[in-house]
């Protein structure tokens, strides 16, 4: 496979020559096809039409899907790209500013596709269901010529941001303000596209009598489920980019000449699984939260997506997610091999695998089973007398809880893994401990509150009686003991043992998360079901706190440590990009999936309770037809992503260089010569030989001359 990428390299300009008939072919086709289309029109009713006898709903899922797909791209590439350039900023290392160009790169044909797919996507919504588009534009006229304008402040600032990017290397935090007002424009565009989408699903203000909505615009904006939505798709936009902006380097580290090349997209590899997580950690609590909603919208619409039509879809679901979460571990496993002293953490790897391995088992169990009559008596029912319990809601909080914690635990290990112990904590001056103190406090804070309002909590709140009240104390007590553990901990790390209180901090989250609320969820589902949500609340809580915490402490116990060695970027196995690959494939269907969900569970209203769906095609499609149809969307976005990714390779006017501190050398040349990861230029070689010999074999300081200072 390698050997291909590099042939496909060494023929740019006859792949560029296809590409372009092919491109002029296609156009042709359409052409052709319109023309004759346009010739023979179809019988027109009143609300619905056809395109060439297609099924009017799969256009628009198609269209829509694909359209969605790259509006995630574009939406989350800013976001870390804005991030990079800000650290390379503040850093001085021009690798950042080159990453972050390069992952900008990526969105100058993807912005045009994308904005393409909008405007086929609007012209085949009002031209296939002119009835339903009627109403949505009754209700949101006003919005609908503001998403326009909104639209074109994004374009504007992101071609500034673009085409600017070398004029304004002395403006630079100039330019990253720039970068942040592409990102906010992005998202005021995501929020109002939401609104629609959130009217769809929880329509308000609505006459019982005519179905006309008689409320104002701001209020059709802001239904139950517009909030859940955006932080859904905020983090999921996140989540998409950074994985498929792993694969756009799996791909180039698979056809790189140099040894330089491999090493630069090998971190960017990593710098993108490591955003693609970030994004990950959070989405399935901003899922649980947009479930929750739904279901207090509709209670038809909550049985239908846990339990009723959607069940099995959810366990296609999980499957996606636990792929994400396994990949993308196995990726940080690999790349520890790059790390000189990782050695030291490998035994705590196949512990860390075996978690997962089983906490995923337990998230894919559904409650029930698909069963044939011969089969439920042979079992003694619908559901196994064991294994139900672990398809139930509080089984499955629990465990994704533990997953997001070791996974957490992959990269601490990771981070650390060529490092020895860093300068006291004692002897590190006031700002750490101030920073300590305050990201403890912080923590105090947010637990504290919620740990209040669970004690003294009013049941009848949560429509239960009185009597309910002693099921709230438990989750309170566990937050006062992790209060109570995070000012045992600052004290410890005061003392200079900082691992000891990041050991009993995390060990009391995983005690208190897992292992008593995960089994106390079971007792909640059958005596006082409303509180579950809590509890759910409550875990996620203790979990990010965790991580804010365990994070905070790991920065300074590490702060000036000496390194066994340089991560040797650029020595990772083959095996390792296809894991990237994947990973963009698990979460394109993911995203492919949800919005099946998301758009099914309203069956067969437009508008749900408000416009019936009287058409043909108003009927649940089956899992295979969702299967085929996300497949089809799939293959299309990723191949003209891929089409994308060649371009950007093909035209090299405007790549940013390295700043001058690596030269480019062949890797056949360098593998001969025994040498691995980037190759320095021969004086600062020596530079860097003479630092070994002052400081010691193969001992430099923390983000050193090779390697060191990235983002672990």
């Amino acid at each position: 496979m390698e050997i291909l990428f590099r042939l496909m390299s060494r023929y740019k300009k006859e792949g560029a020559r296809a590409a372009v008939y092919l491109y002029v072919a296609v156009f042709v086709l359409l052409l052709f096809s319109t023309t004759l289309y346009a010739a023979g029109p179809t019988a027109v009713t009143e609300e619905y039409r056809t395109f060439m006898g297609i099924s009017s709903r799969n256009v628009i899922w198609f269209v829509a899907e694909v359209h969605l797909m790259f509006g995630a791209f574009v939406l989350g590439v800013p976001m870390f790209a804005v991030t990079l350039e800000a650290i390379g900023a503040k850093t001085k290392d021009p690798r950042y500013d080159r990453l972050s160009y390069e992952f900008v790169k990526l969105l100058s044909g993807a912005f045009s596709t994308t904005a393409a797919l909008g405007g086929l996507l609007a012209f085949s919504l009002f031209g296939l269901y002119p009835r339903f588009m009627g109403y949505l534009f009754d209700v949101f006229h006003d919005v609908f010529y503001i998403y326009a304008l909104i639209f074109f402040g994004e374009s504007f600032t992101f071609y500034l941001y673009y085409y600017l990017w070398d004029k304004m290397k002395t403006q630079k935090w100039l330019h990253i303000w720039l970068g942040i007002l592409l990102n906010v424009w992005g998202t005021i565009l995501m929020m109002v596209a939401n609104s629609w989408a959130g009217f769809m699903m929880s329509p308000v203000h609505i006459d019982a009598e005519t179905g006309r909505f008689t409320g104002e615009v701001m209020q059709a904006i802001t239904t139950p489920l517009w909030h859940p939505i955006n932080i859904h798709r905020l983090l999921g936009n996140v989540a998409f980019g950074g994985f498929v902006g792993g694969a756009y380097a799996a791909v180039r580290y698979l056809g790189a000449q140099t040894q330089e090349e491999k090493a630069h997209y090998d971190w960017m590899g990593y710098i993108s699984n490591f955003i693609g997580v970030a994004g990950l950690i959070p989405l399935p609590f901003a899922g649980y939260w947009m479930g929750r909603e739904v279901y207090s919208v509709s209670a038809v619409m909550g049985n239908n997506m846990m339990g009723g039509a959607f069940s099995w879809t959810f366990i296609l679901q999980a499957i996606l997610v636990g792929t994400l979460f396994i990949m993308s571990n196995y990726y940080l496993w690999i790349g520890m091999e790059r790390i000189p002293g990782s050695e030291r953490y490998s035994k705590y790897v196949k512990f860390i695998e075996g978690i997962i391995i089983i906490c995923f088992a337990v998230w894919l169990t559904p409650h029930n089973l698909p069963l044939n009559a011969q089969e439920q008596v042979q079992l003694g029912g619908q559901y196994h007398p064991t294994f139900k319990f672990l398809g139930l809601m509080a089984a499955k909080n629990a465990v994704i809880n533990f997953i997001i914690l070791s996974t957490f635990v992959s990269f601490l290990l990771y981070r650390r893994a060529n490092k020895h112990d860093g300068i006291p904590f004692s002897q590190q001056g006031t700002t750490p401990k101030i920073v300590l103190c305050g990201v403890g406090g912080l923590c105090l804070l947010m637990m504290g509150y919620y740990g209040h309002f669970m004690y003294t909590a009013d049941p009848t709140l949560f429509d239960l009686t009185p009597d309910k009240a002693k099921y709230f104390k438990l989750p309170a007590y566990l937050l006062f003991t992790q209060m109570a553990m995070v000012v045992v901990a600052i004290l410890l790390t005061f003392n200079n043992k900082g691992k000891i209180a990041q050991a009993l901090y995390l060990g009391i989250a995983v005690l208190s998360i897992t292992f008593i609320l995960g089994p106390y969820g079971f007792v909640v589902m059958a005596v006082a079901n409303p509180l579950l949500r809590n509890i759910a609340f409550t875990q996620w809580s203790m979990m990010m706190t965790c991580l804010l915490f365990i994070s905070t402490i790991d920065v300074y116990l590490f702060k000036g440590a000496k390194e066994y060695g340089n991560i040797v970027w650029g020595k990772m196995p083959v095996r390792a990009q296809y894991v990237l690959i994947l990973l963009c494939l698990a979460i394109v269907l993911n995203i492919g999936l949800m919005g099946f969900i998301r758009s099914g569970l309203r069956e067969d209203w437009h508008i749900y309770g408000v416009l019936r769906d009287t058409s043909e095609w108003a009927f649940t499609p089956t899992n295979a037809t969702m299967a085929k149809m996300v497949s089809a969307c799939l293959l299309v976005f990723l191949g003209v992503v891929s089409f994308l990714f060649w371009l950007t390779s093909v035209d090299k006017h405007g790549d940013h260089g390295d700043g001058g501190e690596n030269v480019a050398v062949p890797v056949e040349e360098e593998q001969q010569a025994g040498v691995h990861g980037w190759a320095p230029k021969p004086a600062f070689a020596v530079e860097m030989h003479q630092r070994n010999i002052t400081k010691g074999e193969g001992l430099t300081n923390a983000g050193g001359v090779l390697g060191g200072g990235t983002i672990r």
